[in-house]
């Protein structure tokens, strides 16, 4: 019986050190506000797709306030995409 490549993915993904996560996020996230113009507007919106699509995986098992923040957090990182743009 094979596994789904969901499931893979998840596996996968659960294997990643937290620490090194967080700070190729962090790098991202920093490089795409001080990039200008379209350049930094782009790598926050492929930050922003990778957080929604973690975000829509993980979200059955979120408590509602985890929730409400990861949303806010997700609306607020789109405006940034926005105002980069402008």
């Amino acid at each position: 019986m094979t596994t789904p490549k969901s499931e893979n993915l998840l596996r996968r993904l659960a294997r990643v050190n937290p620490t090194v996560a967080f700070i190729a996020a962090l790098a991202v996230l920093l490089a795409g506000l001080f990039l200008p113009g379209i350049i930094g507007a782009a790598l926050l919106f492929v930050l922003w797709v990778a957080l929604v699509a973690l975000a829509l995986t993980t979200w059955p098992v979120q408590t509602t306030p985890v929730r409400v923040v990861r949303a806010t957090l997700l609306v607020l990182l789109l405006a940034a995409v926005v105002a980069k743009l402008i």
